[in-house]
């Protein structure tokens, strides 16, 4: 059989194979809802497409920032103030966003994440993860010095204690509507202040 049979054949195959799963996911396994967990198949393909995303010259990078205590005390701030609005300040994954992203976003304190080197964790903040909810955040460069503060502090989630957790909640973007609903705490504060001192006069 020649080579170029033998192409058109695995060329039909695999149509024939994609066809199958659209038509399975349709109609069978509700569809494309972001509601659904993913299958340990498609997790264990979405891994290894990830793993094969990130070149050798970036898994084999080591983190060229120094560490100190400044380093970590910028990545907690950096991490609460664009990181935990998807990933929890503890880096559970367990935020209003993080829970509804197809898939959800992981607990960043497991092996899973913990064993990727530096390089990989630093490429992945720089350039994203595509069929995801991972944007990507850097020029795409390696020499990102905000970025590589950012992988002490993941490294750092294990061990993040109850006291850092609540301390960042001050440094979380919040919504208009959080914005709105604090404005008004306030003037009603202020008001309640105002009419005490005019009672006590």
């Amino acid at each position: 059989m020649s080579a170029k049979k033998i192409a058109i054949g695995f060329a039909v195959a695999l149509m024939f194979a994609v066809a199958a799963g659209w038509l399975w996911l349709r109609h069978f396994a509700g569809g494309f809802s972001a509601r659904e967990q993913p299958s340990a198949l498609e997790q264990s393909l979405a891994t290894q497409a990830r793993r094969l995303a990130v070149p050798n010259k970036a898994k084999q990078l080591h983190n060229p920032v120094p560490y100190s205590e400044h380093v970590m005390e910028e990545a907690r701030s950096h991490w609460a103030d664009h990181c935990a609005y998807c990933h929890a300040n503890d880096g559970s994954g367990d935020a209003e966003v993080g829970r509804t992203l197809y898939p959800p976003a992981p607990d960043m304190r497991q092996p899973k994440t913990q064993a990727k080197t530096d390089g990989e964790l630093y490429y992945t903040i720089e350039n994203g993860i595509r069929l995801s909810g991972m944007p990507a955040w850097g020029d795409g460069g390696f020499n990102d010095e905000d970025t590589w503060k950012l992988v002490y502090f993941i490294r750092h989630l294990p061990k993040v204690t109850a006291q850092e957790v609540e301390a960042m909640k001050k440094l979380n973007p919040r919504s208009p509507m959080e914005l709105i609903e604090e404005q008004q705490e306030d003037k009603f504060l202020n008001e309640d202040t105002t009419r005490g001192t005019q009672r006590s006069k």
